[in-house]
């Protein structure tokens, strides 16, 4: 009579118990196969059910018999197609919305964030790292395009930096709120010289060429004069390339001209007003290849040469169905590092409502770490991929730092406290927080249009950033059903919270719209 039976699918005890403990009985779900994985799924539920053990006399399963045949007022499982939500009634809650594809999936956020100017003002170049789908051949030859400009800009920093210049425009510098103190632990970087014999100074005529032309399109300055488009068709591109890859990967000598070098300045001041994402791209070039729809890290790769990209992109192209479901995204070789090393942030959100758009941030996250000191002449995932299931396959560094965490993951507290300790305080509150609300409200109302809103339902979110030097927040990628497993201390300690706070929102709050959220803040509303 009081609606309160339940229906969990999936290893979660921490709502199983959190339910039961307001009086809820749950419903066993219907087995649906015996497919490996459906078995592991049990296997998982039957051993943590035994860790957290409640039912000693078997009362909650004789209960769960006796209601058997009951409708379910709470559904929660870890598959969204695990249930025909069009056999749902009104008042049956579920913890999934249809079609969010267009934004937990690498290539639905590739896709939809451009669409956000006609949603907001916002720029999603400030918060969301360029991104092209391989499979669609218009992007492709964007992102080529995209990828010869970078290489024309790489260039000039780094032959004004070997020279000793310190391009205006390009460094990082902490946001004026930050306060002062170290701006960032140094990138290994190559020697300000270059080695062997330079190379012809038109390798130097033709960059600039390319950022001055690149930069008169910016300034729609291209719409009265005949100015080739794109920028790279003047330029032989493969030899281009092939210089820039010497220069900057084996340090090739360049020489530049006084003349040179004040034009260079000048573009990359010009260009810094206009790319939002100058400083964060460094010089290597990498950009950073993902399959489309899949999570935990897994087929992702780092590449610094263009033909690396377009060969796998030609296993793209081919079947229909396979199109965009690559994107390739360029790499933050800036990012902020903690005792040299890259990490990442875990932040939850909540929808509950897609019309009227309602959105809850939780105020509690935690980092994971790389097992490797970071480098930019050393790709592999050690070093660059911050995912819990690629880090558990790798060896920690010798030597590592003694204040980094031996299971790599810390709380949010945790980096507060290393910022204030590094003349950063007002970081995390100024500019991390709000840069990370900012890029969640936009990449959900770039995809709003295409979500199944339905009445009743809502769903758990977890986003992955990394920061710049600057602590700006750079949006990697948004994951549906975010792993609740905890890996460590601080995340057994903050998915247990994330979830019982979860259930504030979702269900205490029905009855009494003044109850406490717990870290649950409410960041938007339509």
């Amino acid at each position: 009579q009081e609606k309160k039976i339940f229906m969990v699918q999936g290893p979660y005890p921490v709502i199983r118990r959190l339910l039961r403990a307001r009086g809820w009985v749950e419903r066993k779900p219907p087995s649906v196969g015996s497919g490996p994985e459906q078995r592991r799924e049990e296997e998982q539920q039957e051993e943590e059910e035994e860790r957290w053990d409640e039912d000693p006399d078997g009362i909650h399963d004789l209960m769960s018999h006796l209601v058997r045949n009951q409708v379910p007022y709470f559904i929660w499982t870890n598959r969204c197609d695990a249930i025909d939500r069009r056999l749902l009634r009104k008042d049956q809650l579920l913890n999934h919305y249809a079609r969010v594809g267009a934004f937990t999936t690498k290539d639905g956020l590739c896709l939809n964030l451009r669409n956000l100017p006609w949603f907001d003002q916002a720029d999603p170049n400030t918060f969301f790292p360029r991104c092209y789908r391989l499979g669609a051949a218009d992007d492709q030859q964007a992102f080529i395009e995209d990828f010869c400009l970078t290489a024309a800009r790489s260039l000039l920093k780094l032959s004004l930096e070997r020279a000793g210049d310190a391009p205006v425009g390009t460094e990082q510098r902490p946001k004026s709120s930050e306060g002062t103190g170290e701006s960032h632990v140094p990138h290994p970087m190559p020697s300000t010289a270059g080695l062997g014999p330079p190379l012809s100074p038109q390798l130097v005529e033709e960059a600039l060429r390319v950022c001055e032309q690149h930069l008169g399109s910016l300034g729609h300055q291209d719409i009265d004069r005949n100015t080739p488009s794109p920028a790279t068709t003047a330029i032989d591109r493969d030899r281009f390339l092939q210089d820039c890859y010497r220069v900057v990967h084996e340090r090739a000598r360049l020489v530049l001209s006084g003349e040179q070098r004040e034009r260079g300045r000048a573009l990359l001041r010009g260009l810094a007003e206009r790319l939002p994402q100058l400083g964060m791209e460094g010089h290597h070039n990498v950009w950073i290849l993902k399959p489309g729809a899949k999570s935990r890290g897994r087929g992702i790769v780092c590449a610094v040469r263009l033909e690396e990209v377009l060969r796998l992109a030609e296993g793209c192209l081919a079947p229909l169905g396979q199109a965009g479901k690559w994107v390739v995204q360029k790499y933050v070789e800036r990012p902020l590092l903690i005792f040299g090393t890259k990490f990442d942030i875990r932040q939850w959100f909540l929808v509950t409502d897609w019309n009227p758009l309602t959105v809850w941030f939780y105020r509690q996250s935690y980092l994971r770490f790389c097992s490797q000191p970071f480098s930019l002449h050393h790709l592999e995932p050690a070093r660059h991929l911050c995912n819990v299931s690629i880090q558990q396959q790798c060896r920690l560094a010798r030597g590592q730092h003694p204040q980094l965490p031996p299971d790599q993951i810390w709380s949010c507290q945790q980096l507060q406290a290393y910022l204030a300790q590094v003349g950063r305080a007002g970081a995390w509150e100024q500019v991390m927080v709000p840069g990370m609300k900012a890029a969640v409200v936009g990449a959900l109302r770039s995809a709003q249009d295409q979500v199944g809103s339905r009445k009743g339902s809502f769903e758990l979110y977890g986003a992955d950033f990394v920061f710049g030097e600057d602590c700006q927040p750079w949006l990697l990628e948004i994951n549906a059903s975010p792993t609740m497993a905890p890996s460590s201390a601080v995340t057994s300690r903050l998915c247990a919270s994330v979830q019982r706070d979860m259930l504030r929102v979702v269900i205490d709050r029905r009855d009494n719209p003044t109850c406490p959220t717990g870290a649950f803040e409410l960041i938007y509303k339509e």
